[in-house]
């Protein structure tokens, strides 16, 4: 690694790649050496570094922070696998499965940090939603995750979202799959035991808020985060770029970057 760490940026002009962009000439020791957006992204004039392509990207940067979309994403981490010598940082949520699973492949040959949230106080909450869930069993005890954003938002749930229900059901010794309640409408009958429940708001400019709610029949425990400025996620993901550097190949997560996996 240089002592300038060089960061490329893809999904540059989207909202989150906006904010990365801006961020990294504060970041001591680290510089934007190129960004990147969809083939038929318009030209911006926005950053003294302009737009370029993807594969000039791998040429020239140590990092690339990724907050494009899934199919993007999943190009993204198939080029870089073969051309080795990057690491990634990947912000994308709403992967499907194929998508996924082009992440795992690559990070057999790459060092990747992938999140469904960059937020410090996000990845806090989540270890305190497993340890909650862990004690406040399901005979007593339902989970229901409350999340919402601003109206452009493509996916639901968000990924954070599902970082805490990831988080609540490896409290009970659960995967996600087995525990996860689909969407609720029209007569769904009694609330099986057990399950986590998920809702999603979608208007105006929401940066995003999320609630974990525990609730039994005498008292309701409810966990929260709210974010003001989605700056804090450009943030966190420029500290996982600059952690991430150098990492052997892996799949890591901000739970490695934080120094919480302990």
């Amino acid at each position: 690694m240089t002592s300038v760490l060089k960061i490329g940026v893809g999904g540059a002009l989207g909202r989150m790649g906006v904010a990365v962009t801006a961020l990294v000439g504060s970041r001591d020791g680290a510089a934007l050496f190129g960004r990147f957006d969809r083939p038929d992204a318009p030209r911006d004039e926005g950053s003294k570094v302009p737009l370029t392509t993807l594969g000039r990207v791998l040429e020239t940067c140590e990092v690339i922070v990724d907050f494009s979309t899934g199919p993007a994403t999943a190009a993204l981490v198939e080029a870089a696998a073969a051309r080795g010598g990057v690491a990634l940082v990947i912000g994308a949520t709403g992967l499907t499965d194929s998508e996924q699973a082009s992440v795992t492949r690559a990070s057999g040959r790459i060092a990747i940090v992938q999140s469904g949230n960059y937020s410090v106080g996000v990845n806090v909450l989540a270890g305190l939603v497993e340890q909650a869930a862990r004690r406040l069993g399901p005979d007593i005890w339902d989970i229901e995750i409350v999340e919402a954003h601003h109206r452009r938002k493509v996916d639901a749930p968000s990924g954070t979202a599902r970082l805490f229900a990831d988080a609540a059901a490896r409290g009970r010794g659960r995967t996600t799959a087995n525990v996860l309640a689909r969407p609720r409408d029209g007569i769904t009958g009694p609330r099986p035991k057990g399950e986590i429940g998920m809702a999603s708001l979608r208007g105006g400019g929401i940066v995003g808020e999320h609630s974990v709610v525990f609730a039994a029949e005498e008292e309701i425990i409810t966990l929260s985060h709210s974010a003001r400025d989605r700056g804090l996620f450009a943030r966190g993901a420029l500290e996982a770029a600059v952690w991430v550097a150098g990492k052997p190949p892996g799949l890591y997560d901000m739970v490695d970057v934080l120094g919480f996996r302990a």
